[in-house]
């Protein structure tokens, strides 16, 4: 069956443009850096000495919405970016913290193929074990920062300080280890007092309770209304001069345990890898398997609930963005992502009789409450 597929727009603000936009207007950058570095910095932004981006893990734009009467300062703009596909932490953290796609910075998913071992590694927490070095095609701009008069920091959980994806994907920053929401407020207040400084605070706090519980949760909800205040003390307690940017690396939904789908044994038949997130599969096959005959099986099986692309399918669909010749062996040759609120499980592993474990919050694919995120500017960058 034929089936048309969604693209990707390359002329929308996104998260690649986050820190090229706060270095312009830091006044560190201008027109001339930013092409030679291949950047985009869409987000008008007002001059600032220094500034705070802060990332809220899993914060969709629909799902804060929602909630708007539990945020009054995070729902005090409708601005919105897209957060990039796939809409899933690692993939979303490298894009911010490189200015790029995927396709480009060699982060392709939750996990991916590697051509070098034949496995599938994680690369959200497989950094120090799993992933091969050099994995991380291109370099952070907290490692460009300190020639451009910039001093990068990161404010995140001590637990994240010594991480292998943290040498990788937050490589070039100081880390300012520091637990509680409160803790991390305080830390990025204190980084901007002098200097000129781009301060990165990470929460991963709501990504963890929508997994568990829900974002439509009591707990998610009162997890939002702590951090909103929390925030708009961060905005009042920057000097003047310090911009603050509040956004996230991808929004979220909640899947009912209906639309958890097993995955048929039979369309994985010749599958030698299965990666990515149960929202957005990415299937790398045995050499010689009949990939347009697999496509097909998928698409009469799943169409309905599912969009299925052979890898050159989403590639010219441009959902990685511009996709080097390195990377290429690391996307699924199928790319299965999910409509709706379906998610795929490769359930093969269970022992009979066994109950898989399901998360309730699930992103990865490319609906609105997973690729729209907020964007909070306070401080210095406020309109």
């Amino acid at each position: 069956m034929t089936q048309s597929l969604p693209t990707a727009p390359d002329a929308t603000a996104n998260l690649a443009d986050v820190l090229p936009s706060c270095l312009v207007a830091l006044g560190a950058a201008d027109d001339t850096w930013l092409r030679t570095h291949g950047l985009e910095a869409r987000i008008p932004l007002r001059p600032a000495r220094s500034a705070v981006v802060v990332l809220v893990d899993g914060l969709g734009a629909n799902a804060l919405g929602a909630r708007a009467g539990h945020a009054r300062f995070l729902t005090g703009s409708r601005k919105r970016l897209r957060s990039g596909f796939p809409t899933t932490t690692a993939a979303a953290l490298s894009t911010l913290t490189t200015g790029r796609s995927p396709g480009t910075h060699g982060v392709v998913g939750y996990s991916g193929w590697s051509p070098d071992t034949g496995q599938v590694v994680n690369l959200l927490s497989g950094w120090d074990d799993e992933v091969p070095a050099g994995w991380l095609r291109t370099p952070t701009l907290f490692t460009e920062a300190p020639a451009l008069g910039v001093d990068p920091v990161v404010v995140g959980p001590a637990r994240y300080e010594s991480s292998g994806m943290t040498a990788n994907v937050l490589s070039g920053a100081r880390y300012v280890p520091a637990d509680t929401v409160t803790q991390r407020v305080d830390a990025a207040i204190a980084a901007t007092l002098t200097g000129t400084a781009l301060v990165y605070l990470y929460v991963p706090e709501l990504d963890s309770i929508a997994h568990k519980h829900g974002w439509q949760s009591d707990r998610w909800t009162a997890a939002l209304e702590s951090l909103d205040g929390e925030l708009a003390r961060l905005a009042a307690g920057v000097a003047r001069d310090v911009g603050v940017l509040v956004t996230a690396d991808h929004g979220i939904l909640d899947v009912p345990e209906e639309a958890n789908i097993a995955i048929d044994p039979d369309l994985l038949e010749g599958v030698v890898g299965v990666a990515g997130d149960p929202r957005c599969r990415q299937l790398t096959v045995a050499p010689g398997t009949d990939v347009p005959a697999l496509v097909e099986a998928w698409r009469s099986t799943y169409g309905k609930r599912a969009y299925v692309a052979s890898r050159d399918e989403a590639i010219a669909a441009g959902w990685f963005g511009a996709v080097s010749d390195d990377v290429l062996p690391r996307i699924g040759d199928v790319v299965v992502v999910a409509r709706s609120t379906w998610a795929f499980n490769d359930d093969r592993a269970l022992k009979p009789g066994a109950v898989p474990k399901r998360m309730i919050g699930q992103h990865g694919a490319m609906t609105d409450d997973e690729l729209l995120v907020p964007l909070r500017l306070a401080g210095a960058f406020a309109s």
